[in-house]
């Protein structure tokens, strides 16, 4: 009675086609399996991580994008185990509401701010000289 999710599932950078199975402005930027582990292990899941394993339709092999996290969704009679997560999506739907509010990213958040300006500054203007 264990769900896998992977960090594909929630990310936004993702195409349906890659893996995302969630609404793409519910979903997070770059998720970890460690994260999604963090998460649903807080709120009473029985969670187990799996850092070796890989989601079969991602192509990058880098360690950030591995991970499985096995969920037990539902007891062996067949009840789920927390009442408010009833499917496998609510699930989802919760780790990509929840992670965004974690410490590690909130941290994260105030110093990537001016990087990504100047990434994005670099990149207009290589777009630029293209043309």
């Amino acid at each position: 009675r264990f769900i896998c999710i992977y960090p594909a599932y929630l990310n936004n950078k993702k195409t349906i086609a890659e893996g995302r199975r969630i609404p793409i402005d519910k979903a997070v930027e770059n998720p970890t399996s460690v994260e999604i582990q963090d998460v649903c292990a807080a709120v009473g899941f029985n969670v187990l991580l799996e850092k070796n394993k890989m989601y079969p339709r991602e192509w990058n092999r880098d360690v950030q994008y591995r991970g499985r996290v096995r969920i037990q969704l539902k007891q062996d009679d067949g009840n789920p185990c927390l009442p408010q997560f009833p499917t496998r999506k609510s699930v989802m739907l919760y780790a990509a509401e929840t992670i965004p509010k974690l410490k590690t990213r909130t941290q994260k958040m105030g110093g990537s701010d001016q990087s990504l300006q100047q990434g994005e500054g670099g990149k207009k203007g290589k777009g630029k000289k293209k043309k």
